[in-house]
């Protein structure tokens, strides 16, 4: 299958090690693309888990394992990379309406003991 992240590789080759455990994604925009890809397939616990631990008080697994089965996550574009630490991208997805949208937000990332964490995002348009 190929990766919902939009990557042209494999899921197996791509996102998979990311969300089974085997690796933790070496770059902001890996991570980025691992969770827009377990938004798509879902899985709230890795969604969780990238989170950062002093953000996780505002989220919870059930929320995000949700958003992502009630909503077909069908494209990912990131649109720029403005330092190591930020990605701005759109995350294509139609609801559960029917309607076409897109999640346009430049996500800020940080490294914490050798590890990449989604820590806010400001939404763009």
């Amino acid at each position: 299958m190929n990766c919902p992240c939009c990557s042209g590789k494999t899921y197996e080759e791509c996102c998979k090690p990311f969300h089974t455990g085997e690796k933790f994604a070496p770059t902001a925009e890996a991570l980025m693309r691992s969770r827009f890809s377990a938004f798509a397939i879902p899985n709230g616990k890795y969604l969780m888990e990238t989170t950062s631990p002093s953000k996780r008080q505002f989220h919870n697994t059930k929320d995000l394992q949700e958003w992502g089965e009630i909503n077909e996550w069908t494209k990912l574009e990131i649109v720029s990379k403005p330092s190591m630490n930020k990605v701005e991208f759109k995350a294509h997805y139609t609801d559960e309406d029917g309607e076409k949208n897109i999640h346009h937000e430049l996500s800020t990332f940080k490294m914490i003991q050798n590890r990449w964490y989604y820590v806010s995002g400001e939404f763009l348009d």
